[in-house]
């Protein structure tokens, strides 16, 4: 029995693996037998070896893109979350900002950018202010339903066992929200590289939205499909991050 776990976990590991092995041949062959022009559709090895020739402007792109996911992603969890228990716990504010907040989750975030920028200028605080708008509506929402998920009952009975309302909120209230919480941090996180980019895309002069927009214009077209090869390997990163967070906050679930 142990054998035949074993085998299944490896073959679970590999399958995609292997997946992706097969796209990347089937892909080169397409372009090398179809004679693709490298401006439209540019081969894996030509990927490749442009990322090689350009690691370093890659890696200083990267670093940008990423320090402004990383600090969007925790302003908007640090408000969030706060604004969360306000609405979770006060009525008025429920029937009031609540509705706000979940029209103003509608507005498409690349509408905003462009005015974000003409208002905060084109440095850095731009991008990361559109990330934290796309994180914190999703992480809001869900920490909102989860503080709420408590039943009546199980409040009714801590509280007759003498428990403080501060108790009844550390011990009940936000050990079932987490995985609300959690669920909302992790649509967030993979929100927040999309947004970080719609920001660079619209005036900025690193990261690797702009990266990606200027080898398009140039018709580098290897140099920006290495660009976006590095952001979906920053959201899986950051996505699979968020998920271990979530396995190690919330232990009793597994």
């Amino acid at each position: 029995m142990k054998q035949n776990s074993r085998t299944g976990q490896w073959l679970n590991g590999a399958l995609p693996v292997l997946t992706l092995l097969v796209f990347l041949v089937a892909w080169e062959v397409f372009v090398h037998g179809f004679k693709v022009p490298q401006w439209m559709l540019p081969s894996p090895t030509s990927i490749a070896q442009v990322s090689v020739e350009w690691r370093a402007e890659l890696m200083r792109h990267t670093w940008v893109t990423l320090y402004e996911t990383v600090i969007g992603f925790g302003l908007a969890l640090a408000i969030a979350l706060p604004v969360a228990v306000l609405v979770a716990y006060t009525p008025a504010l429920k029937n009031t900002i609540y509705p706000v907040l979940l029209a103003l989750q509608s507005v498409p975030k690349v509408a905003l950018a462009p005015l974000i920028a003409l208002w905060l200028g084109f440095g850095i605080l731009p991008k990361i202010v559109v990330v934290f708008l796309v994180c914190f509506f999703p992480i809001v929402v869900s920490a909102t339903t989860g503080l709420e998920a408590t039943t009546r009952t199980r409040v009714d009975l801590m509280r007759s066992m003498q428990a403080s309302a501060w108790q009844v909120f550390v011990r009940l209230r936000i050990p079932e929200a987490m995985p609300h919480i959690m669920v909302g941090c992790k649509v967030a996180i993979t929100f927040a590289v999309i947004g970080a980019v719609i920001g660079e895309f619209v005036g900025a002069e690193e990261g690797l939205g702009y990266l990606i927009m200027t080898s398009t214009a140039q018709s580098r077209t290897p140099l920006a499909f290495s660009a976006l090869i590095i952001l979906t390997v920053i959201s899986i990163a950051l996505y699979y991050l968020v998920e271990l967070v979530e396995k190690l906050a919330i232990r009793w679930k597994n």
